[in-house]
């Protein structure tokens, strides 16, 4: 992340992952490098397409843009295909425990405390043999990775001290935890009229009473499991807001087809006593929604930034991941006790229904023992995140003065 010139500060180049929600968690940490050493040259590289959806504040922006000369064409890719809408990986891909065994549960060669279930795998991963251009490509990755001097985590030093020495071990250098860095909250004045009546629509709810749905920027579900969960979402009789994109196969521009969801389910929804359910079509101002008091739980792929964001603002994870590392964040979640995963993958041949969602529901909302140890221990998460940025001894901020001291002397 830092390139250190022969004489002079440091110059920080900054490279999100290719997708557009992850760049403000990486415009916020330009904000706290820049806090803690005014004046530091900060640069975010991305495509130029990237790059142009930003806005940033017209005097003294936290970073400098940089547009990769990046054509898709020119790499045998379709227009537009310039964005892509952990520990635990890096050693699944290097090892391929699950093509080892024909059981359903195996550990990890090299983390044997670390113990996965086949369905946590993605399917592209399950169906690597280790002469496969996937494995090829992934182990490409780990190896450069293996030549950094340091690691920073967005995560907290208190929430997940065995994970960070995990990454000790596997990588041998220093991980910096500097979590949470999330999107700068966004000021009501630049919101959307869409935004503006999505918040409205809460206002009309008591607290902790909405159930919050999504699966991402880039991630849906089956049309056949979208029908189980608009039906356990009726039988759980809980309020909820779900921003709703077309299922598996179809193009994310296309409107909602009423064949997608229950015949008559938006409309008995919004006639319902208190006005049950509100449908967003596409993107929803998702930490708006986990900050207003009216939202009691997240049901969620399980991104990492989905993860911090809902336990940063108190709110339990009802789980549903779908690919990549959702299924390890998932089970981290659980292990804290801040989540029940109802659901798992988005294939045909993945299990949901329509009963056990809204079992989940009711025990996570719910006035139920389990609902308000949850709710509990995500509160407790929330503070340790919150301290973790409070200066001087927080955590966080001791890491990255850390880090960046050892950037300057080295």
């Amino acid at each position: 992340m830092a390139a250190v010139e022969a004489k002079g500060s440091p110059h920080v180049v900054l490279f999100p992952f290719l997708a557009h929600g992850h760049v403000p968690a990486f415009l916020r940490l330009a904000g706290r490098l820049r806090a803690l050493r005014p004046g530091l040259d900060v640069t975010l590289v991305s495509t130029p397409r990237l790059l142009g959806s930003l806005t940033l504040p017209p005097a003294s922006p936290p970073v400098r843009l940089h547009a990769l000369p990046f054509a898709p064409g020119d790499h045998g890719l379709p227009p537009g295909a310039d964005s892509l809408a952990d520990a635990v990986f890096f050693s699944v891909w290097e090892h391929l425990p699950h093509a080892l065994t024909d059981a359903d549960e195996f550990p990890l060669p090299d983390f044997p405390d670390v113990v996965l279930h086949r369905t946590q795998i993605p399917r592209f991963m399950l169906a690597a043999t280790g002469a496969d251009p996937w494995t090829a490509f992934f182990r490409r990755v780990i190896a450069f990775c293996r030549e950094t001097n340091a690691l920073l985590v967005n995560t907290v030093q208190e929430l997940e001290p065995t994970g960070l020495d995990m990454l000790r071990r596997s990588f041998g250098v220093q991980p910096w935890p500097i979590g949470p860095v999330l999107a700068a909250p966004t000021p009501s004045s630049d919101s959307r009229d869409d935004d503006t009546s999505i918040i409205q629509w809460l206002d009309t709810h008591p607290p902790r009473s909405v159930l919050y749905i999504s699966f991402g920027s880039q991630n849906s579900i089956s049309a056949d499991q979208m029908t189980e969960l608009a039906l356990g979402l009726e039988a759980s009789g809980r309020p909820f807001l779900w921003a709703l994109r077309p299922p598996l196969g179809f193009d994310a521009k296309d409107v909602l087809r009423p064949e997608w969801l229950p015949a008559g389910f938006e409309e008995r929804t919004a006639r319902a006593k208190a006005n049950t359910g509100l449908l967003v079509r596409g993107w929803a101002p998702q930490v708006r929604i986990l900050s207003h008091p009216s939202t009691g739980a997240f049901l969620s792929h399980c991104g990492w930034n989905s993860v911090l964001e809902s336990l940063s603002r108190g709110v339990p994870l009802i789980g549903w991941p779908l690919g990549a590392e959702q299924f390890f964040n998932a089970k981290l979640a659980v292990e804290w006790g801040v989540c029940v995963e109802v659901a798992r993958g988005n294939l045909e041949s993945s299990a949901v229904e329509s009963g056990a969602v809204a079992e989940a529901v009711r025990a996570v909302m719910g006035e139920t023992a389990k609902g308000g140890e949850m709710r509990r221990k995500a509160a407790a998460i929330a503070r340790t995140m919150e301290a973790a940025w409070e200066a001087p001894g927080g955590s966080a901020v001791q890491s990255l003065e850390g880090f960046l001291r050892c950037v300057e002397t080295s």
